[in-house]
Order: C-alpha cells, then sequence, then structure tokens
C-alpha cells in the first residue's frame, strides 16, 4: 500500500509541475486531519440581503439548467449606483466575445477620437487645365470614411462634378486613381476563418470605402431540372467575377448556395442547387478590392454627369509610380463623414462589422501607425489607463469576428463602469446600443418582459459562441453594468440566447 501511496504522490507532483510552471509538492500520505483550530477574533462576513441572495439562486438556477451542462459560462452583474457586485459567475476567466467585443472598440475610438470626429475624402486635380480639359490625372484620397453607400454616395458625387465643373473642368485626360494610403493594405483582420470571407460580414477595410466594401450575387434557377442555374454579380463595378457551379433541382427540394473566395482572388465561386421555379434571391458578398471599387464607382457617377474620364479607374497601389503632379495636385472637393456619434450608431445597433474594423485602422492611424497592430495598441492603452488589467483582454481585431480574440466579463463590465462614469463618453455610447424589445439586434429579443425598453446592450453571435454586455435598470430603478458570455456549448444556439435573456430580465426584475 505504501508504494501505491508513493507512486500516487510522485504522479501528482508530476502532474502539478507540468501545469504553468506553480510549485508544487507531492501529496502526504492520507492521515487523519488535525482537529480545527477555532479562530480567536475572526468574523464571519455578513450574509447578503435576502433580495440579492434570492437573485443569485435565480441566475444560478438559469445557468444550471441540464441543457446548458457542456458549455463554458461568464457572468457579471454590477451596481452602478452602489458600486457592489450582485453575481459573479467566473467572471475572470478569459471567454470568446464575438461581436460584443465592439463595446472596447468603440470605447477606445471616443476616447482617443472624440464623438466629434469625422472621416474626410477629398477629389485632387494633378495637371493643369486647358481649354476644359484636365490634362492629369483626378485622385481621390480616403481616410476610412466607411458611410459612402449606393445611398449616400449618389448626391457626393453629384456635388463634386458639379464642382469640377466651376473649376472648369469637362473632360479628364488621365485617369482617375484612388489614394488608400491613409491605412496600410492588410485589410482582413487577425484569425479570420477562410470560409467567412466571401461574405459581406467580413468584408475587408480600406481608406477609401464604397458601399460598406460590399456587393450583391443574384442567383435564379434554370428552365430546366438539370440545367445551370443563373449568377451575376451587382453592380458590375464591384470588380468581381464569378465561377458558377450552380445547378437546378428538383422543385421539391431544400435549396443551397456556399461560396468561395480566396484573399486577393476577384472571382467567387459558387456551388450547390435551386429548386426549380426558385425566384431571384440575393445574397450579399464582399469585394477584393476596395479602392477599386471606389474609384470605379465614382468614374461611373461622373461619367453620369457628364465628366468625360478618359483613363481608368485604378487603385494607386499598382501604379508604378505617382500620380505626374501629385504634390502640386488642386484640391476641387472636399466630403465629411458623419460624426462617430453617428457612425457609432451602425456600427453597435447593426453590428457592421467593417465599422469596427476601421476605427480600429483610425486609431492606430491617429497614433502615427496605420495598421490593425497599430489600432490594437491604442486601444490596449486607452483600457490600462482606465485600471482594466493587461490579462484580462487579448483583441485581435476590431469587430469581434476573430477567434482570437478573448475578454473576462469582469473587464467588459469595467468597461462599462469607465463609460457610464465619464460625461463626456456616456450619452453617445448608450445611446448607440440595442435596445431591448426596441431596435438594433436585441430588437426581437425580451419583448413583453421587464428589460423590453430597459436593457441596452451589444451583442455577440458566431459559432459555439453568444455574448451579450451592457446596462440594465432593474425593479426599483438601480442601474447595473453586466456581461453574459457562453462559449464551447452544444446546445442549440436558441437555448443559450434564451437563457443569456432570462438573466438580464431576472436582473430587470431585481429589487433589494
Amino acid at each position: 500500500m505504501e508504494v501505491i501511496r508513493r507512486r500516487a504522490a510522485r504522479a501528482a507532483f508530476m502532474l502539478c509541475a507540468a501545469l504553468a510552471g506553480v510549485a508544487c509538492r507531492p501529496a502526504a500520505p492520507r492521515t487523519a486531519p488535525p482537529a480545527p483550530v477555532p479562530a480567536a477574533s475572526a468574523a464571519s462576513p455578513p450574509a447578503a440581503p435576502r433580495g440579492i441572495r434570492q437573485l443569485r439562486a435565480d441566475l444560478e438556477a438559469i445557468v444550471g439548467t441540464p441543457v446548458l451542462a457542456r458549455g463554458y459560462w461568464a457572468v457579471e452583474a454590477r451596481s452602478l449606483d452602489r458600486r457592489d457586485t450582485l453575481f459573479s459567475l467566473n467572471a475572470h476567466k478569459l471567454m470568446m466575445p464575438a461581436s460584443a467585443l465592439k463595446l472596447v472598440t468603440l470605447a477606445a475610438a471616443a476616447e482617443r477620437l472624440g464623438w466629434d470626429f469625422r472621416y474626410r475624402t477629398t477629389l485632387l486635380a494633378a495637371g493643369h487645365v486647358d481649354d476644359g480639359v484636365l490634362e492629369g490625372d483626378l485622385v481621390v484620397v480616403g481616410s476610412g470614411d466607411p458611410s459612402l453607400t449606393e445611398e449616400t454616395a449618389p448626391p457626393v458625387f453629384a456635388a463634386w462634378a458639379d464642382e469640377l465643373k466651376q473649376a472648369g473642368i469637362e473632360a479628364v485626360a488621365g485617369r482617375l486613381i484612388g489614394d488608400d494610403n491613409a491605412f496600410d493594405d492588410d485589410a482582413l483582420g487577425m484569425g479570420w476563418s477562410w470560409d467567412d470571407l466571401p461574405e459581406a460580414f467580413a468584408a475587408g477595410v480600406g481608406a477609401l470605402q464604397f458601399n460598406e466594401n460590399m456587393a450583391r450575387l443574384v442567383v435564379a434557377a434554370g428552365a430546366t431540372v438539370g440545367a445551370a442555374a443563373l449568377a451575376s454579380v451587382e453592380p458590375g463595378s464591384a470588380g468581381l467575377t464569378v465561377r458558377n457551379h450552380l445547378v437546378t433541382a428538383a422543385a421539391d427540394t431544400p435549396g443551397r448556395v456556399e461560396l468561395r473566395r480566396s484573399p486577393g482572388d476577384a472571382a467567387v465561386d459558387v456551388f450547390g442547387s435551386l429548386p426549380l421555379g426558385n425566384p431571384r434571391a440575393v445574397r450579399l458578398l464582399s469585394v477584393d478590392n476596395p479602392t477599386r471599387f471606389f474609384v470605379s464607382a465614382l468614374r461611373a457617377a461622373l461619367v453620369g454627369a457628364g465628366i468625360d474620364v478618359r483613363g481608368p479607374a485604378v487603385d494607386i497601389d499598382d501604379l508604378a509610380g505617382p500620380p505626374a503632379d501629385e504634390d502640386g495636385a488642386a484640391a476641387i472637393a472636399t466630403h465629411w463623414s458623419p460624426p462617430l456619434s453617428t457612425l457609432a450608431v451602425r456600427l453597435m445597433k447593426d453590428s457592421q462589422n467593417l465599422y469596427g474594423e476601421t476605427l480600429l485602422r483610425t486609431l492606430g492611424a491617429i497614433a502615427g501607425t496605420p495598421t490593425a497592430d497599430g489600432g490594437l495598441a491604442e486601444a490596449s492603452s486607452v483600457l490600462a489607463g482606465w485600471g482594466v488589467p493587461a490579462g484580462s483582454l487579448i483583441q485581435r481585431d476590431g469587430s469581434g469576428l476573430s477567434r482570437y480574440n478573448y475578454i473576462t466579463a469582469d473587464a467588459f463590465v469595467a468597461v462599462l463602469e469607465h463609460v457610464d462614469g465619464d460625461g463626456a463618453l456616456k450619452a453617445p455610447f448608450e445611446s448607440s446600443l440595442p435596445v431591448a424589445g426596441v431596435d438594433g439586434s436585441l430588437e426581437r429579443r425580451m419583448k413583453g418582459t421587464a428589460a423590453e425598453g430597459r436593457a441596452l446592450a451589444k451583442t455577440g453571435s458566431m459559432s459555439n459562441v453568444r455574448a451579450l454586455a451592457g446596462y440594465v435598470t432593474t425593479g426599483d430603478g438601480e442601474r447595473l453594468a453586466f456581461a453574459i458570455l457562453a462559449n464551447n456549448f452544444e446546445a442549440p444556439p436558441s437555448a443559450i440566447t434564451a437563457a443569456a435573456d432570462a438573466i438580464v430580465v431576472r436582473l430587470a426584475q431585481f429589487r433589494r
């Protein structure tokens, strides 16, 4: 028996020594434990009030539901009014946050940029004008504005055409060049899944961006079973081509469309089948080159407005050298984006990934390093200044799309607490958040409950990840900050979402 004990003790020592360098001792042979020695003056901590005890029991029951047993949960709920923690479960464990990470990106951006920050896009004429013809190139210089879309850009481009005419320019002998050098050319986030890349939610980022760098894939069934289905990209200026592998299937079969596109490839492969009689359907795609997409759309608009642009629309990175006369180019027009306080609404309520990635690179640019890494360093500096422990956040992108991102529930609540206590940050930040049962990604959640209209929170969702973090007002008007993260679950995602919502509803019902 003693040999067995020695072997067990040695095995325990070897296992312990392998874990992160933690100092360990061999386990001592089992003996009768010594009698406890009563403390001379130790006082037991006061019991939590009954209302808090009941809240904790109810929340433990929610996350302890058997269907949730295989997943990991981290939850923190803290009073902003009384500064006490009402509930904490694994709050210091690192968890994947998905899009809830946008809370961190926006908070850091608002701190460094200010809510009045706007992006500038400038149109330059590089060359001299002779008898109404610009003998040179038009150059459009971007700084990252994500808000010029098929709806908002036409009046801007029309105004630019008018300003060209007022400057005496009716034709351009040269090219329309997109200068995207305000950011580096690494358009994708670290750790993004390759199978996400054709999708619009994984669109790459650039200093010149049009229509959120997304195009439309239009598909329709063919005329007979077995015939090729139809697939095309709109608009044509998106610069994407289709390798179509879609076929037409029997009318009573389910449709399936799968996409593949590698980074740097302007062709998207479309696989699957569409049932006979299937109506026209649209799928959103990411474009390969945001800069070329922007200048192609601008060139088409200028030509449509009567400006004869004779050269092609090109990305400045495709040129052998800088445009002639660029240093002496004359500014023809400047467009300013809406302020960050407005852009934040699209970022948060609709969880627009492109906006998060743009803000991250903008953080880097204002600090002199126009890269994602530069932005990450700046965001980390902001949070360190707020007292958020460095080990509680591992941030790898601005949107939360990367599965390399990790954060603790406690860190989320610390960020939310700081923003709430900062008069310059608070109001626009809270106004950008989805409201339970009212709008954004929470429009259909928690309707008809105590949380409707009283919970403001950012959602997060990807495979085996769900997150929700924000603010909620309790039944007696107390304001709370909370974070709920679920990872590595095999339960239906709807069950995870229902549990998170139940936690928020219970917090909204809480009374001391």
